[in-house]
């Protein structure tokens, strides 16, 4: 049964769960959702593994400062998350990242290789991500925050899930849905999410430090993935130096569609 404790991050509560005992395993989850999508996923893996799943900051169960205090972008979330290294005593560790969560993952393993002995990537957001209108009205001044903050009910999260995050015609349990707009829903969640969600449309940064990642290095990829296009995985797996590449039948959620399949990726790429 996973252990949930409150840390201090670069100065953020975060949030963090943990389960199992041995090799360290991090789990990096995406934009707009929280630790528990690695969940299933997580059930499948052999054991003998230490899963720290955490809420990245402005998400889940963690803090949400207000965006003056706090600079929502890869940077300042993947310099929190080697702060927490600290914090839990993780020593190296094996990194999954997803969407946002690779991002980050990228970013640290790029900035701080010692923390990292092995990586895996899942549908990483390695160039502005392509949301659609949603992301389109997001991004304007004054009307993308008012009508991001106000106007996404509950419908119209849960459509944006089908419509972007999913390969046409699949299906999830609708209460994981719920479950990560009753976080979202917050006034607090919204402002974070929006801040990181603009922060992301300028990769140019995590993109250029690509070259420079040196953990083993797994990338896993959607074939319907409608965020980020299965070529950039292509392309970052052939910028990161003997990296491997594997595409999955799934969309962007690979890890919400596909979390045996992708368990099982993962497990022999441990191994």
């Amino acid at each position: 049964m996973p252990v949930q404790r409150d840390v201090t991050a670069s100065g953020i509560r975060v949030r963090v769960s943990e389960s199992g005992d041995g090799r360290t395993l991090l789990l990096l989850h995406g934009l707009f959702l929280d630790h528990t999508t690695g969940d299933p996923m997580c059930d499948a893996l052999p054991s003998g593994l230490r899963m720290v799943a955490p809420d990245l900051p402005g998400f889940g169960a963690s803090e949400k400062p207000t965006p003056g205090r706090y600079p929502y972008g890869i940077e300042a979330l993947a310099e929190a998350i080697a702060d927490l290294y600290a914090a839990l005593e993780l020593g190296r560790a094996s990194v999954i990242g997803q969407c946002l969560g690779g991002a980050v993952a990228l970013e640290l393993a790029a900035r701080h290789p010692e923390l990292v002995s092995r990586l895996v990537l899942v549908n990483p957001l390695c160039e502005a991500p392509h949301f659609g209108a949603y992301g389109s009205v997001a991004r304007l001044p004054f009307v993308g925050g008012f009508t991001f903050k106000q106007l996404w009910t509950r419908a119209v999260f849960r459509a944006f899930f089908r419509d972007r995050l999913l390969a046409p015609g699949a299906t999830v349990d609708p209460a994981r849905v719920d479950a990560y707009y009753q976080t979202f829903s917050e006034p607090r969640a919204r402002a974070s999410a929006l801040e990181t969600l603009r922060s992301t449309f300028d990769t140019r940064g995590i993109v250029a430090k690509t070259r420079g990642v040196r953990a083993p290095t797994l990338v896993v990829w959607g074939s319907a993935n409608r965020v980020v296009s299965p070529r950039l995985g292509l392309k970052l797996a052939r910028e990161i130096h003997g990296a491997r590449f594997e595409v999955l039948d799934a969309g962007h959620a690979l890890q919400e569609e596909r979390p045996l399949e992708l368990a099982r990726s993962i497990a022999s790429f441990l191994a």
